[in-house]
């Protein structure tokens, strides 16, 4: 007898840290946050058509204290120039800590490191007063003990925003491009490739934004049979139980969905929430799943600097600690341009 079992679209690829949440505030709003033209530099990683004459001169750290041993962040820096337009530096990392090297007997060698980083460069320009467009173009570079494996690959948005009633919808295709060298082996895995849309509104008479992301729009069936999840199995017959009709459909559904908000207080203080259903469905313990799927966050402006810290409950076992420091750099130097 022949079983077939598909598991988490995300086990099919490389280089997957290019996906995690780039800031504070994108993991405070669900981890997918990307559809608000509002001047924050780090949307530009997720989302380059925000790149714009507002990110000029701005620099932002981010650092996440991962599980266990792991840490990863980014560095960006805007500028714009006027004919070609406004572009986006920035370089991600992640850093797996360390491991100890051993042979098949358990004999032990030491230790050793992996690591993966990615190089960006990325574009923007105001096609008019509401449409525009950009692309991000990375580099990439993995290393895995003495495997190594460099890549390439390309973002491309499109956004939509009316200043009237400040509402943005924006589409998304991401890391589009391919493996050059492998770690072992001449087979090229694929990377991981997604389209978003999404969108963002702020209420006229209220200081709040809400939005709702559609992710994975190339994949609709997102659901998998988790082995070790005796909900999953009728305790008679060993059959893996599936959702239909209307159930089925609402399920499968909100597996693409991430909704959020942020209340802005005074013009200084702003408390996020988001819900990430899918990361819920996945990752929650069913006799006690918490608060997975749900992440918060809060940012402060001081003049020239944003600070933004959030937690995303991943799983019972932890939530991550993200931080996010955002300068204007020109106001810091009081540069005269």
């Amino acid at each position: 007898m022949i079983c077939q079992v598909n598991g988490q679209i995300g086990g099919d690829n490389t280089y997957e840290f290019l996906n995690l949440p780039a800031s504070a505030r994108i993991a405070g709003l669900g981890d997918n946050y990307f559809a608000s033209k509002d001047g924050d530099i780090t949307l530009a990683l997720t989302n380059p058509s925000l790149i714009g004459p507002d990110f000029d001169n701005n620099l932002s750290l981010s650092f996440v204290d991962y599980f266990s041993d792991i840490n990863y962040g980014s560095v960006m820096y805007g500028n714009t120039f006027n004919k070609a337009g406004s572009f986006v530096a920035s370089l991600q990392f992640i850093d797996y800590g360390n491991f100890t090297y051993a042979d098949e007997t358990g004999q032990t060698y030491g230790t050793f490191s992996v690591s993966e980083y990615a190089l960006n460069v990325g574009w923007g320009r105001e096609l008019d007063s509401s449409f525009s467009v950009g692309a991000n173009f990375k580099t990439i570079y993995s290393s895995l003990e003495s495997y190594t494996s460099w890549g390439m690959a390309v973002d491309v948005a499109g956004s939509y925003f009316n200043k009237k009633t400040n509402f943005t919808i924006s589409l998304i295709a991401r890391n589009m491009g391919v493996q050059l060298s492998t770690y072992y082996g001449s087979e090229r895995a694929p990377l991981p490739f997604q389209l978003d849309f999404g969108l963002s509104k702020r209420l006229k008479h209220l200081p709040f934004r809400y939005f709702v992301n559609y992710n994975h729009i190339e994949k609709w069936d997102l659901t998998y049979v988790d082995p070790n999840d005796p909900n999953q199995y009728d305790p008679f017959t060993g059959e893996v139980k599936t959702k239909t009709g209307i159930a089925g459909f609402g399920d499968k559904f909100m597996r693409h969905i991430v909704i959020g908000g942020e209340l802005t207080l005074a013009k200084v203080v702003s408390v996020r929430l988001g819900y990430n259903y899918q990361r819920r469905q996945e990752l929650k313990v069913s006799e006690q799943p918490g608060m997975v799927g749900f992440s918060w966050g809060l940012g402060l402006d001081i003049k020239m600097f944003n600070i933004s810290y959030a937690r995303s409950t991943y799983h019972l076992a932890g939530s991550p600690n993200y931080f996010t420091l955002t300068m204007d750099m020109e106001q810091l130097f009081g540069k005269n341009r």
